[in-house]
């Protein structure tokens, strides 16, 4: 092999045999850019599950889909899992090793007697609480006793996270350690059946409740022996609650000094043991302030290393016989330093680590995953990071992940790494919305990483800089679904919450409509059937307002399942009350109808009343014999009432022939549109309801928009349907002239017209009607027995009177018949 001139062989070619060719040739390179023309849709990640008596398909594009789950796709009943299974369980629930050195054992110093007084109490079975400051070493005196109580319990050890979670939270989190149950969730009832019998010792960190949640947890699992660590500041436990508690303190001088120096690897100086010292008073023996300012001793020694750097031909400075010598400008950190070092120890840690603590401090103490920070930070090594912060003291194990150490925000808040929090924050939303979304991130991978991304999207949703809004509807668009997979309802409820509030500010209603769904979905889980009927409700309205047809009828179908579960039938609007679309280009009217606006003073016109007979249903009553002797009475009552109100018209139709001008007035010529009579409100016509189409008359077209038909044509007007109140008892002559019709200038033969039937029947004797001197056209077809006449007569004058506005006369049995006049 020539090492300048170098052959074939070292790249792959010229050593395959023959034969090989096709199984060793290496593919083609995949182009450097996409077909932007022939991209491959990326197909979405839809999972279906059990959560108690539903089958639940998330569906991340129309919104999931929850339907009654059938006898034959029920889940098998849940399995405990086997010892190996729940190490391995244990394991990978534990916080990555951060890559780089590794970082020296902390002994657990000054803690037997509480490790051996929470031994023996769990063995009892009796639960505790342990409480301490932060930063007093809760967590490191956890692992050892769970350590010691590998065997007491049969279903083992179990270690949750209390950070943010509620009791129902912790719950199903234990339910998952012990239980294999994949792809189901199950119900309040069918969870507080499986934890029941659960016999384990549960040690949760980070413990966030208290009182009445704690009592809960505490009765929910009677077979469990509990080992809470919390904080004083959380709320203490009822009085009659079988609960020990167990105080924890800081460590004595000679402790913490002990604990420098095995964070150091090295004795103290006298100097640094008075440092030490006063530190102790400072920090109240909390032993990770003594490990950060061992941190800072060994960062002091790692710069003067630097410093005395020798060359290989020297010798070693520190064979001297005075040992090594001081460099200059690198004194012992003050009091204060010592006291709060996370600005002092960021600042000699390399750009990829301070640039984590700039993203974990935007994110409001949470860190990114090692495997997200080369993406987050730009640099391929930034992995690293991780482990130069925890070796610096500034994180804390937080179930799966890490945080920034009690105390360490606020430090690095004030020394200004939150000038760019918006920035950061806003750049890892897009990154979170890119990776949660992929297909190949699985539901468990994006629910480890929970909080970072929750954290991001509530920097992001009150913010007032443009398009952050945006970002955080994209971001909670892409985890919710894979919260919602990942079956952890806290995770989802959190993500649709701020995308709902972030769709509101960005003004998009589709995404608002979608958020509103899952919540709905999310309810119907839980049992919340109230609340889940409104934000289904929400989501329907919003989504027919976009047309959106899938999304509606997932929105309907889940809509209808409340309904079920509830017993309440779906609120429809009842026949009749429906307020149909408009004709042409008039505006709908209510269900009861728009009232009739009518002028003071009612002008004159040529328009002829029509008097519609009304045909009553017989209603049940005496026998035959009874009843022909009552309807021959009405028909003498009716046949007196018509020759008497025949006479009055007459009467008052030759006075107003009389008594009127030669001359047209304005209103002659008007429209025959039907329309609602204003003092019967209730019993107003349908929007939908048409009026009877006229003949349009051009010898007698006036100058209104529109002329009526002729008068020999009966159509349907105010005065086709009787309206009690509309002529009072008292009463005008005058206006009661008015209100008649006057016959054609030329006379005309009617048609027959459909009898209309009232809403109401009359409650005022008929005053008006107009005579009638010419009958009607013989020929014409007699369609009901009820119809109704129509005659026309020539009028003496030119004048016409005003429009008729009540109907006076109607029948009442299906035998009887009204002339009607025209």
């Amino acid at each position: 092999m020539d090492p300048i001139n170098r052959g074939p062989e070292e790249y792959g070619h010229g050593t395959d045999r023959p034969g090989d060719d096709a199984g060793r040739r290496r593919q083609s390179r995949d182009p450097l850019t996409p077909d932007l023309g022939h991209q491959t849709p990326q197909p979405s990640r839809t999972v279906q599950l059990i959560s108690g008596d539903f089958l639940l398909t998330v569906n991340p594009v129309d919104g999931s889909e929850i339907e009654p789950c059938r006898p034959g796709e029920r889940p098998d009943a849940p399995v405990r899992h086997t010892a190996a299974r729940r190490v391995e369980r244990e394991r990978a629930a534990a916080p990555p090793v951060p890559p780089g050195p590794p970082a020296p054992q902390m002994p657990l110093l000054e803690r037997q007697e509480e490790r051996e007084r929470l031994v023996r109490l769990l063995a009892r079975g009796r639960s505790v609480c342990l409480t301490g400051p932060a930063g007093s070493g809760r967590t490191a005196l956890l692992d050892a006793v769970a350590a010691d109580c590998a065997d007491l319990a049969p279903d083992g050890v179990v270690r949750l996270s209390g950070y943010k979670r509620s009791a129902a939270e912790l719950l199903h989190a234990l339910f998952e350690a012990v239980y294999s149950a994949p792809l189901h969730r199950p119900d309040r009832e069918q969870l507080l059946s499986l934890v029941h019998g659960i016999g384990a010792v549960v040690v949760v960190d980070d413990l966030e409740l208290g009182g009445a949640a704690l009592q809960e947890l505490l009765d929910a699992t009677p077979e469990c022996a509990f080992l809470f660590a919390a904080t004083p500041g959380v709320s203490a436990p009822a009085a009659d609650a079988n609960l020990e508690e167990v105080f924890l303190t800081g460590l004595d001088r000679g402790t913490s000094i002990a604990l420098m120096e095995h964070v150091v690897e090295r004795a103290l100086t006298d100097e640094e043991a008075n440092w030490a010292g006063d530190l102790w008073f400072e920090s109240e023996g909390l032993p990770l302030r003594f490990v950060q300012a061992g941190a800072l001793l060994r960062q002091r020694d790692d710069l003067r290393a630097g410093q005395d750097a020798f060359d290989g031909y020297e010798d070693d400075p520190a064979d001297a016989p005075f040992g090594r010598v001081e460099p200059a400008g690198l004194p012992l950190p003050s009091l204060g330093e010592g006291a709060a070092p996370a600005a002092l120890l960021a600042s000699r840690l390399s750009e990829a680590a301070r640039e984590t603590l700039r993203f974990a401090v935007a994110l409001g103490g949470e860190v990114p995953h090692q495997a997200h920070l080369p993406a987050l930070v730009g640099d391929t090594h930034a992995d690293a990071a991780l482990g130069e912060l925890a070796l610096s003291g500034l994180l804390s194990p937080a179930g799966p992940r890490y945080r920034l150490a009690a105390g360490v925000l606020a430090q690095l808040e004030a020394s200004g790494y939150d000038e760019s929090a918006d920035a950061h924050a806003r750049s890892a939303a897009q990154h979170y919305s890119w990776w949660a979304g992929h297909p190949s991130v699985t539901p468990e991978r994006a629910v480890a990483e929970a909080d970072a991304l929750l954290a991001s999207m509530s920097r992001l949703v009150p913010g007032e800089a443009p398009g952050q809004a945006s970002v955080a509807v994209l971001l909670a668009r892409s985890a919710a679904p894979a919260f919602a997979a990942g079956m952890q309802w806290g995770a989802w409820e959190k993500a649709l919450r701020a995308g709902l509030e972030a769709a509101r500010i960005a003004g998009e209603v589709a995404e608002e409509a979608y958020f509103h769904h899952e919540l709905g979905v999310l309810a119907l889980c839980a049992g919340q059937l109230d609340r889940a009927r409104a934000e289904l409700e929400a989501s329907i309205g919003m989504r027919g307002a976009l047309a959106d047809k899938p999304g509606a009828v997932a929105g309907r179908r889940a809509l209808a399942l409340v309904a079920d579960r509830s017993g309440e039938p779906l609120h429809s609007t009842p026949a009749g009350e429906e307020v149909p679309a408009p004709r042409h280009d008039e505006s709908a009217s209510p269900p009861a109808g728009v009232p009739e606006a009518k002028p003071l003073f009612p002008r004159l016109t040529d328009t002829s009343a029509t008097l519609i007979a009304r045909q009553e249903r017989p209603l049940p009553g005496p026998p035959a014999g009874r009843m022909g002797v009552i309807r021959g009475a009405r028909r003498n009552l009716v046949a007196v009432g018509a020759g008497a109100l025949l006479a009055a018209v007459l009467g008052t139709v030759v006075t107003l022939g009389a008594t009127s001008g030669s001359e047209d007035p304005d209103g002659q010529n008007v429209t025959t549109e039907q329309s609602a009579s204003e003092d019967d409100g209730e019993n107003g016509l349908p929007a939908d309801e048409p009026a009877d189409e006229t003949a349009a008359d051009e010898d007698t077209a006036g100058d209104g928009p529109e002329s009526p038909g002729p008068s020999g044509t009966a159509s349907p007007s105010t005065s086709g349907s009787p309206s009690p109140g509309t002529s009072s008892p008292g009463a005008d002559p005058e206006t009661s002239a008015s209100s008649s019709g006057s016959p054609s200038d030329r006379p005309t033969h009617g048609s027959p017209s459909p009898t209309k039937k009232p809403t109401k029947p009359p409650t005022t004797p008929p005053d008006t009607e107009t005579p009638s001197e010419t009958p009607t056209d013989p020929e014409s077809p007699d369609p009901t027995p009820s119809e109704s006449e129509t005659t026309t007569e020539p009028s003496m004058s030119d004048s016409a009177s005003g429009p008729a506005e009540t109907v006076t006369a109607s029948a009442t049995e299906e035998d009887s018949a009204s002339p009607t006049t025209a």
